[in-house]
């Protein structure tokens, strides 16, 4: 099982959110195309799609637009946030992945550690 987490930055929560080449290359291959639908379920059971296109040429730099913005809403997810992949399926004809969104848990101005976000994942 192949995965990545990242650290969330403001492109992240405000646009689209930029993916590890290594989970990228995970993904069945794109046939040509530049744009794959992948699903994603989060802790709470709950699928999410999203829509992974890369560069048409040049480096790949695979980003997840569609579908995104409305899971970061739905978690309420903040820059220094975290957020880890899992392909579970790399095989499927749409890729199953795991989601799992994780808060920053501070004491005294210093991140001791993530929290999973256990909120309701209705859209």
């Amino acid at each position: 099982m192949v995965g990545f987490s990242k650290l969330l930055t403001s492109t992240d929560i405000q646009k689209r959110l930029s993916l590890s080449t290594k989970l990228f290359k995970s993904l069945p291959s794109f046939n040509g195309s530049h744009v794959q639908y992948l699903q994603a379920m989060d802790e709470n059971g709950f699928v999410w799609n999203f829509k992974c296109s890369t560069r048409k040429k040049g480096h790949p730099k695979p980003v997840l637009s569609k579908g995104w913005l409305a899971f970061v809403r739905n978690k309420k997810l903040k820059v220094g946030d975290k957020i880890k992949f899992s392909v579970l399926d790399p095989t499927a004809a749409v890729p199953f992945c795991r989601v799992r969104a994780e808060k920053e848990v501070k004491i005294f101005r210093s991140i001791f550690g993530y929290s999973p976000i256990t909120a309701p994942s209705i859209p």
